[in-house]
């Protein structure tokens, strides 16, 4: 390779950007000594050469090589004081990717030169490693943004329409029968036609994918290459994950996102910049603790060898520092503009949001959402909570922020558990939790309603299993939540008794069909609709295999019924055209005709009274919605019998017409007159309705 020739860069565009001409390189650090720029040979195996960055523009480093073209690979050299109690940690022995990195070539390999310091010292991190670790690490590419998406556009779902379907990219398709087997686990694979074309006739809105930020797959023990399935261990917020690439151009993300938009579906990232890969102080140096650790990272102020961890992953990530803040803020541009996402979903939102140690909704974070022209247009979903200092921040989020709800999934489980106590708290919970988001002028969506997520059992396992079976992960069964309000009905796990089947197959259509009859954003696991099962296991993070990877070809016929019960039911959930409103309800009347937007039935034909709220031992609660033309009337009813039930008398002979019913076929009535007395089928949801 011939030497380029170089010139003062350009401080303006961190990265590594391509004009037509030449590369630009950038890079912030704000207590390096020297920077060097190193390239390598097309797979990353060799060191070719380095150039010294003399320039230093506001501790912005850059440097123009001219005649350089995407595809070339590169990786840094920072050079400072190694001094741990001081919160530095430089060392040019290790060579660091580009935190704006758009692309990586090679794969991390667990050596003991990717660590700072030698980790056969008894001082740990106090020692320092001579060693290179070039050779183990991965490394930038240069890319070219140019990509061709023709008509593409953003479908623009509003909130109150939506549906999220969240899925993890690999798992979703390592199995599927009609994916080349080269694609299977890639985003080409996901863009395969009979993937979008089932996602599109199941009938949700968009897609949330775990974690594609590149992430570690092997963290915690050399050659265990599944001790990272989920991806949230990103280190980096550019790059997308190499295994998720059947080929060698991210422009396969592109055309994912494109033949996605086609079909009307929206892309959601599940996006992690609370922490990185380099984890706590014992951890490697891949990128941003060789680039300024101090500047990256929050680090206890009363010992600045350790670090302030609000996630539980080791180092909480600096976005009080302007410059991390416009590396997230640039991140997420990229992913709309350059990629064309729709959406993001935040883990432990809290820690980006925080001012000194406190969480507040006047964050840095949070202001440059808001008045940003991209982002403030995007779907914006928080995890409200971290494990940091009053960590936990349901509701508090800035209006145009969804969150996801804990409370509405524990109550519902609970309910269609059969607790008592839980049926006054149903209420609020279909109704959009107005106790949690109803303030300022906040809209009914922003409650991601979920029974289920990746975190936790999916629906088949909560009505199979009492406790978790999470043998497998090699943690003793330390690992995942205790609190699973599950029930496994009568057997603890696989059963060929009739009578426990048949109530989990109940139990599962009242879950789902619950969510989906509940007002504010409805969020389903994939599988779900087809009660895939991990066997009890709750926290499956480390489970790179059939236990995570959809089982395509054993769905059996009983499963595709219970498919089609489920897009039965999104179906419906659209017709209505009751589930689509901003606003939360008043309970109040809405016209002169006296009935209310919204109002809660007992069993005999009445309005709930105070002390019908104040029963625990309450097991069924129905819903009256009116929209000034029409009346919805769903009951809930988690008893485990049937129960006669009254519907509400209405004026002018008006009749009841029955268009769902969960149990598929134990109710006996389709059209009912008001006030008349029906039996409605334990464990089950029905619903009528009245057009005028």
């Amino acid at each position: 390779m011939a030497n380029y020739k170089t010139s003062e860069g350009c401080s303006n565009q961190l990265g590594a950007t391509y004009d037509g001409k030449g590369v630009n390189f950038a890079l912030f650090s704000a207590h390096a000594e020297k920077v060097e720029l190193c390239l390598f040979n097309a797979s990353g195996s060799e060191e070719l050469e380095r150039y010294e960055i003399s320039t230093n523009d506001n501790n912005i480093w850059s440097i123009y090589l001219e005649g350089a073209k995407p595809d070339l690979v590169y990786g840094y050299r920072v050079y400072g004081p190694y001094k741990p109690q001081e919160g530095l940690r430089f060392n040019p022995n290790k060579l660091l990717i580009d935190p704006y990195g758009k692309k990586l070539v090679g794969k991390l390999i667990w050596n003991k030169a990717i660590f700072g310091y030698d980790i056969d010292s008894p001082d740990q991190d106090l020692s320092y490693s001579n060693l290179d670790s070039a050779p183990y690490v991965p490394k930038s590419v240069v890319v070219d943004d140019s990509y061709d998406w023709g008509e593409d556009k953003h479908p623009n779902i509003p909130f109150e329409d939506s549906i999220i379907y969240e899925a993890q990219l690999r798992g979703y398709t390592k199995l599927h029968p009609s994916v080349p087997d080269a694609k299977r686990g890639t985003f080409a694979g996901f863009a395969h036609s009979s993937v979008i074309n089932y996602i599109k006739w199941l009938g949700v809105t968009a897609v949330e994918f775990l974690p594609i930020h590149a992430f570690f797959g092997n963290r915690h023990k050399k050659g265990f290459v599944t001790d990272n399935y989920w991806g949230y261990e990103s280190f980096s917020f550019f790059a997308p994950e190499q295994s998720y690439l059947s080929g060698n151009s991210i422009d396969e993300i592109k055309d994912m996102v494109k033949k996605m938009h086609s079909h009307g579906l929206e892309v959601i990232l599940d996006v992690v910049y609370n922490h990185t890969g380099e984890g706590n102080h014992l951890g490697p140096t891949l990128c941003y603790r060789g680039i300024d650790n101090s500047s990256y990272y929050i680090l206890n102020p009363d010992n600045k060898r350790y670090y302030y961890d609000t996630t539980g992953c080791g180092a909480s990530f600096n976005v009080q520092n302007p410059f991390c803040l416009r590396l997230v803020m640039d991140s997420l541009r990229y992913w709309v503009e350059q990629m064309h996402v729709d959406g993001f979903r935040f883990d432990l939102a809290p820690t980006l949001s925080r001012q000194q140690k406190n969480f507040t909704q006047q964050s840095g974070f949070m202001y440059a959402v808001a008045q940003d022209p991209i982002l403030r247009n995007t779907k914006m979903i928080a995890e409200p909570w971290d494990v940091g200092y009053g960590g936990y921040q349901l509701g508090a989020f800035l209006p145009g922020w969804a969150e996801w709800n804990d409370k509405y999934r524990d109550n519902l489980r609970r309910f269609w558990k059969g607790d008592v106590g839980q049926t006054a708290e149903l209420a609020s919970r279909l109704s959009g939790s107005s106790d949690v988001f109803n303030y300022n002028n906040r809209d009914i969506w922003s409650s991601i309603n979920f029974v289920t997520a990746h975190d936790g059992f999916n629906l088949c396992d909560l009505v199979s299993y009492n406790s978790k079976h999470n043998q497998s992960n090699g943690e003793n069964n330390n690992d995942g939540t205790n609190s699973n309000w599950s029930w496994n009905s009568g057997a603890e796990g696989g059963t060929d008794n009739p009578a426990i089947e048949k109530n989990r197959l109940l139990r599962s259509k009242a879950m789902l069909t619950t969510l989906l009859l509940s007002f504010g954003t409805p969020m389903m696991v994939a599988g779900d609709e087809f009660l895939r099962t991990q066997m009890g296991n709750n926290n499956p993070y480390c489970q790179d295999n059939a236990l995570t990877w959809i089982t395509w070809e054993g769905i059996t016929t009983k499963h595709k019924q219970f498919t089609s019960y489920i897009k039965q039911v999104i179906k419906l959930r659209k017709k209505l055209k009751i589930f689509d409103r901003c606003k939360f309800f008043k309970g109040k009347p809405i016209d002169k005709t006296g009935f209310k937007d919204i109002a809660w039935y007992t069993e005999a034909g009445k309005e709930f009274a105070t002390s019908d709220w104040h029963n625990g031992e309450r097991r069924s609660i129905a819903y009256c919605v009116y929209t000034g033309n029409k009346f919805v009337y769903a009951v809930f009813n988690a008893d485990y019998q049937r129960q006669e039930w009254k519907l509400p008398l209405l004026p002018d002979k008006l009749k009841w017409n029955l268009v769902l019913d969960s149990t598929e076929g134990e109710a006996d009535f389709v059209s009912v007159s008001s006030g008349s007395v029906i039996s409605i089928p334990a464990w089950s949801v029905v619903v009528f309705e009245i057009k005028k």
